[in-house]
């Protein structure tokens, strides 16, 4: 079926609603690009070589720089047939690297769109089950998701070193998480039909085209690391040479305005609406107040939530940025549910509360799970929430409590409490004087702390526990040699996590991690402990894998801070919560 049949057929369906004009108004602006590239079917060898045999009519010095460019990718290939497959009217334009990469961000912004209207099609059809259909749905927020960040990264890519001034370290970074959450979002959608064979049936239907899509970001990605990572060791030299000075750490975002800035430096915070059970504020549910918050507001809009048990699945939708969830105090206000996997749900649709807005805080609240160990994945927080902040909360549920999905995170003074890969995701995020405790899970079950999913080498996501305590919680304390406890395991194949000036409990096994699934990942991951203390600190008899390190280097675990990991200096500030940029 031609694209523009696909779009007729797709604006032929009544009770469009907001979402789906967004969709094709995305579409269209892509439409051009798309109708001339041909898909490239099946996956490419790892790290081949580009192919110097694809049809082209490029120019030879256009030609010269797609196969430059194409060269720092994963599936080069398929970096190389899918740019040269556009028309030559546009690719004889092409004269820089950053030229190819919009070309490719294009190019899949309109196959992502592409497999909107494939999981849609997929979706009228009878007989689906409950679970099925709750994954494709996930899957058609996903893609919302990947669509809105392929479409930012290129307009951040566009204005990337547009003038004469210094590089922007923030601007680089902020472009590859953008391309990293929209990988992180082809595999979310995949992860959902992995339940039962009805799952496994509608997941061969799709698995090819999200794949694919999956590559091309991929190979997006590369390039803009290997554009950026370049541009900013040069601009690191010119500032040796001439002696300028970094950016102040507590220099505040640029989007913040004055006014903003007094009041989140002032000692209180006065609430937009307030939140109460008992209707003594605007709002009886959490839910009801997060719907009429404002759309793509610039300014902090408080929601207070009095004390309370608040029984509800709350979302904040990417539209409702800014929000703060402001509690009475975490023990005092509680937000639960029980959504879980073995009653149907997936895991994705879980979560008590899913985030996704950026620039999401909370503080002085609990997100529960009630589902128990029985029930399997069972989330209390997901966040995809880019630069999102929690400050003195609770997370409690039993596998799979913290679903840390995607974009830089922050989370101080915490407590993080479950059993099997209860800390999970791929976004970047640090985990700074926060307590993590495992619980008793079920007879004959392992308990694993994190479960990192980075899928790509370039992605710069990962887990960083700094300066907290891991341990046991009371009712596992006395049969915790019953119940043997993890650091982590590698869900994905680069599984990233690091562990650094925190107290261990003899609660962690000596050895420290423990396997996905034989030898998957152990050669490709990269686990690191720097300056642990505590009876489980001991990293003599830590596993032999090619991907664990003890970390020596201050320099290396500098990488691993506020400061570089998640570009904390630029927004850490802005969130009022007390950070520390460094080790």
């Amino acid at each position: 079926m031609s694209v523009m049949s696909i779009m007729k057929q797709a604006l032929s369906k009544k009770n469009h609603n907001n979402k789906k004009k967004l969709f094709l108004s995305l579409f269209a602006s892509f439409l051009l690009v798309v109708t001339i590239v041909s898909v490239v079917a099946g996956v490419t060898s790892h790290r081949r070589n580009a192919g110097d045999n694809a049809n082209s009519n490029s120019s030879p010095s256009s030609h010269a720089i797609i196969k430059s460019a194409c060269s720092s990718t994963l599936y080069p290939e398929l970096c190389f047939s899918t740019i040269t497959s556009a028309p030559s009217t546009i690719t004889n334009k092409l004269s820089t690297h950053k030229d190819v990469i919009l070309l490719s961000l294009n190019i899949t912004t309109g196959i992502v769109q592409r497999n909107y209207f494939t999981i849609e099609k997929l979706l009228n059809q009878k007989g689906l089950t409950n679970r099925v259909k709750v994954a494709l749905h996930d899957c058609l927020e996903t893609i919302d998701e990947s669509l809105y960040e392929l479409k930012k990264a290129k307009d951040e890519l566009k204005e990337y070193h547009s003038s004469k001034k210094s590089v922007s370290r923030q601007q680089a970074e902020d472009i590859k998480t953008l391309i990293s959450s929209a990988i992180t979002n082809q595999e979310t959608c995949l992860d959902g039909f992995s339940h039962d064979e009805a799952c496994k049936l509608t997941r061969k239907k799709l698995e090819k085209g999200q794949v694919h899509v999956e590559h091309l970001c991929s190979n997006a990605l590369a390039m803009c690391k290997n554009l950026t990572d370049t541009d900013m060791a040069n601009d690191e030299k010119k500032k040796m040479l001439v002696g300028s000075n970094n950016r102040k750490l507590n220099e505040w975002p640029e989007w913040i305005s004055a006014a903003d800035r007094r009041l989140l430096q002032s000692s209180t915070v006065t609430p937009n609406v307030v939140v109460a059970a008992d209707g003594s504020g605007n709002f009886k549910t959490v839910s009801a107040a997060v719907a009429a918050a404002p759309e793509n507001s610039a300014k902090r809009y408080v929601i207070r939530i009095k004390a309370g048990v608040y029984r509800e699945n709350v979302d904040v939708s990417k539209k409702k940025t800014n929000i703060m969830f402001l509690g009475d105090g975490r023990s005092n206000t509680i937000i639960t549910a029980s959504r879980n996997v073995v009653d149907g749900s997936t895991t994705f649709n879980s979560a008590t509360v899913a985030v996704v807005g950026e620039r999401f805080l909370a503080k002085d609240i609990t997100f529960q799970n009630t589902a128990g160990p029985s029930k399997h994945q069972a989330v209390a927080l997901r966040v995809g929430a880019d630069l999102s902040a929690f400050y003195l909360c609770d997370f409690l549920a039993y596998q799979d409590t913290l679903y840390v999905h995607s974009n830089r995170q922050f989370f101080i003074n915490c407590l993080i409490a479950g059993t099997v890969d209860f800390i999970f995701g791929n976004s970047a995020v640090v985990f700074q004087n926060c307590d993590i405790h495992a619980r008793r899970p079920n007879s004959g079950q392992k308990n694993m702390v994190t479960a990192q999913g980075r899928s790509d080498p370039n992605q710069n996501t990962g887990i960083v526990i700094q300066k907290s305590r891991i341990g046991a919680t009371k009712e596992l304390e006395p049969v915790k040699s019953s119940f043997p406890t993890y650091l982590g395991r590698p869900w994905k194949e680069y599984s990233r996590t690091v562990v650094m000036q925190s107290t261990i409990s003899d609660v962690i096994q000596p050895a420290g991690w423990f396997e996905w699934d034989g030898n998957f990942a152990l050669n490709t991951l990269f686990y690191g402990e720097y300056q642990n203390t505590g009876p489980g600190a001991s990293t003599s008899g830590r596993v032999k894998w090619k991907g664990f390190k003890v970390i020596t280097s201050a320099t290396e675990a500098q990488s691993f801070t506020p400061r570089d990991f998640i570009a904390g200096a630029g927004w850490l500030a802005s969130t009022t919560f007390p950070f520390s940029l460094g080790l």
